[in-house]
């Protein structure tokens, strides 16, 4: 029997030596990519358990959008600063990530139809509407959570490697569309159908308040 607090001293004074560099505090700044685009982020460790990380994030991608029947080019454009607390509830890599993007995250639509469409319930030609202009303008704040893997503070070398899942959410978004160019784009009768238009867009793109984060970074520890 006396094996067992034996063997139980030999793994404490084995992982020692581990838990005590996890312990020393550290800065590492790494690279990132994924769903949330390019970027860069600062880690500060606080302790065993917890990192204070923040970002800087750029995603652009531009796709061809069918909303109510209309075609439209869409042009994505998210510029975010992040802040997070990261912790790592066993002293290792896996990690439980808290904390929100912040910053602008809008789409910017464009049509010109080239037969008749349906606006707010009317059919038009492509004369009487011209261009149309749109803006899909997320919150400016979207928390977050995740879970995920960051070796960095838990190796011996400089380098750690990162990998992270989670969600970002916001507000339902906010849609207006604007004519130009079109023999009705400045008639009050044809503007207030563009709004019921934009009311339609906006039940569309509902879904978009939710943000999937799919992200692998390489970091640099100092």
């Amino acid at each position: 029997m006396r094996l067992i607090p034996a063997a139980a001293a030999a793994l404490l004074l084995s992982a020692g030596p581990a838990l005590a560099q996890s312990s020393e505090p550290g800065v590492a700044v790494g690279a990132t990519a994924g769903t949330s685009g390019l970027g860069l982020d600062v880690q500060v460790k606080l302790g065993p358990i917890f990192t204070l990380r923040g970002s800087l994030d750029r995603l652009s991608h531009s796709a061809d959008e069918s909303y109510d029947g209309i075609d439209y080019s869409g042009d994505l454009t998210f510029d975010t600063v992040g802040g997070f607390i990261d912790m790592h509830p066993l002293a290792n890599g896996f990690l439980i990530s808290g904390g929100a993007y912040v910053g602008d995250r809008d789409i910017a639509l464009a049509a010109t139809p080239t037969g008749p469409v349906d606006i707010g319930g009317q059919t038009y030609t492509p004369g009487q509407v011209g261009t149309l202009n749109g803006a899909v303008k997320l919150s400016g704040v979207a928390p977050f959570v995740g879970i995920g893997w960051d070796d960095t503070f838990y190796r011996s070398g400089r380098w750690g490697f990162r990998a992270v899942a989670g969600v970002a959410w916001s507000d339902a978004p906010e849609v207006a569309l604007t004519s130009t160019g079109g023999s009705l784009s400045n008639d009050p009768t044809f503007q207030a159908r563009l709004r019921d238009e934009s009311q339609d867009i906006t039940d569309e793109v509902e879904g978009y308040g939710l943000f999937p984060i799919l992200q692998v970074g390489l970091n640099y520890k100092f």
